[in-house]
């Protein structure tokens, strides 16, 4: 069985001193295989050491999404222009968002937001590239965002029917809202296109002073068949290069 291909969100770690090419020398260095959430300018940086960029925003915004129909005609055009480019530069993620509920029932959102993504669904299938729709909790960073919980995500999937309409199951963020991290990975992977990490409370390193137990959670993955990419999202607390050797060798299954 294949090894965990695993990822660096960028906006974590480029920060202080840590310059884009300091981080992509030791990523690749480290042994990781991509990032992700990174800069178009920095796209060839990456590429020039060996790194793939695991995903990209597929549009505009968190809190304003795919749960309002007029947003849906801006939401197609960005989508299908980050199609091309995802295209272009091997993308295999574009991440898309519901936004914020401001009032919207669940079941009504959630019809409105597979409404969103059947429009864009054919395109991605053509072009190879899972658009996932991202669990945030709404609880600690997103307060009011509508996709919270697996089973809402789960709903917009299956009413879109597209093998390249999936979950972006982020574990932080649904640790928070509903827990039962392994069993809903083993009950749920086949809606689940990427996978996100960081340790909670606190949303830093995957350690001792956190809750999640991080080498039973990638055991769980791979287990799955699961042949994507693991993004590590989390805040270092210390040297950033350290943490992620050291999550890194966590991980690595």
């Amino acid at each position: 069985m294949a090894r965990i291909k695993q990822s660096i969100s960028w906006w974590c770690f480029v920060r202080g001193e840590l310059t884009p090419e300091r981080l992509v020398r030791a990523a690749a260095e480290i042994g990781y295989d991509a990032v992700e959430l990174v800069g178009q300018e920095h796209w060839k940086l990456a590429k020039d050491h060996g790194l793939t960029i695991a995903s990209i925003g597929g549009h505009h915004s968190l809190e304003d999404g795919l749960n309002r129909r007029e947003n849906h005609d801006r939401i197609e055009r960005e989508i299908t222009e980050n199609l091309v480019l995802a295209e272009q530069w091997g993308i295999p993620n574009l991440i898309c968002f519901s936004g914020n509920r401001n009032g919207l029932d669940d079941e009504t959102g959630a019809e409105i937001t597979a409404e969103g993504l059947r429009r864009v669904a054919k395109r991605a299938e053509d072009a190879g590239v899972n658009l996932v729709v991202e669990l945030l909790n709404s609880k600690v960073d997103h307060r009011d965002y509508q996709c919270d919980h697996t089973d809402w995500g789960v709903r917009v999937c299956q009413m879109v029917d597209s093998p390249r309409v999936k979950l972006l199951y982020d574990i932080y963020h649904m640790q928070i809202m509903e827990g039962d991290i392994i069993r809903t990975i083993r009950n749920c992977h086949s809606y689940f296109g990427h996978y996100h990490t960081a340790g909670n409370p606190g949303r830093n390193d995957m350690d001792e002073t956190q809750e999640l137990y991080y080498p039973a959670i990638m055991k769980a993955i791979k287990e799955t068949g699961y042949e994507g990419y693991v993004g590590h999202e989390f805040i270092p607390r210390g040297d950033p290069i350290t943490a992620l050797r050291e999550t890194f060798k966590l991980c690595d299954v």
